[in-house]
């Protein structure tokens, strides 16, 4: 059954690489879905990781799949900085003012 696991780490790339084509067109409601899809499936592959192992000829590909993720994430950061950024003082203006 490795071959399951696979199958979670290629699926949480594809909601990564999707996330980031979000971010790109700024379209955040989508990039916070895809997050979303991402926690279910890297809760899925926690549980199933917890009984199963990856063959050895799998990990490499395991690896590469991760640095692209992390990848995407980092490229995902840096569009989003400016959105939570308007967003925290968008917070901030909409406070009152205690006197």
């Amino acid at each position: 059954m490795p071959q399951v696991l696979m199958d979670y780490y290629k699926a949480i790339e594809d909601s990564s690489r999707k996330m980031l084509a979000a971010a790109q067109s700024e379209d955040w409601e989508q990039v916070v879905r895809f997050e979303g899809v991402c926690a279910v499936l890297i809760e899925q592959l926690r549980m199933k990781g917890r009984t199963e192992e990856l063959l050895p000829e799998q990990r490499s590909e395991k690896t590469r799949i991760m640095q692209r993720i992390l990848l995407n994430d980092a490229q995902i950061r840096t569009l989003a900085e400016p959105w939570v950024m308007q967003l925290d003082a968008d917070a901030e203006g909409a406070r009152p003012l205690l006197h």
